[in-house]
């Protein structure tokens, strides 16, 4: 048995019998382990169990769906397992449903509690009442040390537009932070769960950005999410770019056409 395995067998108080590697993102691991009292649960290590698992708390504690913490510690996050029967495209005005209650809890300002990573890419959270200044410094100017200085000029040029482009106090939503269909789990035409968040408070446009970032929700979604504000498509671009950025300094070049024609569509 694998140690990520036995250690979700501890923190449950429980003896493995069984396990069964998932698959998921790529800096985690996962596994479904079974116990011998019969007991099932998906145990998960990275780089902070305890702050995915706050995460998900405040997901579940908002309403929208998301696997029960079952426990956690440095080492291992220990969940519910979900069912997961489903097909995303049966289920998007029940994903609109549950992004607008997750998005309807508020906050007084923007940002999280603490900094989290995305593997070796640094997310910084620090706490802020003025939007433009977060997205700009803690989102875009935060990859400039790391991208080569053709793309770094564009995105300064970017950042000093902002003022004009985005709005400075849009409501602070509760962000999934990281939502793209393989963070949906569907049992049926529902959402049984939203999974790996990359939580913090922010305007509610950023996950719908990253939603449309490798697909496109049906008009379903759209009709259960409700409206959105005037200039929502330009926006959707500037915060496509973030998670773009991430993907280029993570798994490198490949990305680099993504992030030029965001920068494209943006005129920068």
């Amino acid at each position: 048995m694998s140690l990520l395995a036995e250690a979700g067998a501890e923190l449950l108080g429980g003896v493995l019998v069984s396990e069964s590697v998932l698959h998921g993102g790529d800096i985690s691991q996962l596994a479904h382990i079974t116990l011998d009292d019969g007991r099932e649960a998906v145990v998960k290590n990275g780089p902070s169990p305890r702050t995915e698992a706050a995460m998900l708390a405040a997901i579940s504690e908002s309403g929208a769906p998301a696997p029960a913490v079952l426990a956690a510690d440095e080492h291992a996050l220990v969940m519910e397992v979900l069912p997961d029967s489903g097909s995303l495209r049966n289920a998007w005005a029940d994903l609109g449903i549950a992004l607008a209650t997750l998005h309807a809890r508020r906050d007084g300002k923007y940002g999280w509690s603490e900094d989290y990573a995305f593997g070796p890419v640094a997310i910084v959270n620090d706490r802020a009442e003025d939007w433009i200044a977060f997205w700009g410094d803690e989102r875009l100017l935060v990859n400039v040390p790391h991208i080569d200085g053709r793309l770094a000029r564009r995105i300064e040029r970017l950042v000093a537009d902002l003022p004009n482009r985005i709005p400075a106090r849009p409501a602070a939503a509760l962000l999934h932070g990281d939502m793209w269909g393989g963070n949906i789990v569907v049992s049926d035409n529902r959402v049984s769960g939203l999974i790996d968040p990359a939580c913090y408070f922010g305007h509610c446009e950023v996950d719908l950005a990253m939603l449309n970032l490798f697909g496109r929700p049906g008009d379903a979604f759209y009709d259960a999410y409700g409206a959105l504000e005037p200039g929502y498509e330009e926006r959707l671009t500037i915060y496509q770019l973030w998670p773009a950025l991430v993907h280029l300094r993570l798994f490198g070049g490949g990305y680099r056409p993504m992030v030029e024609g965001l920068l494209q569509q943006l005129g920068v």
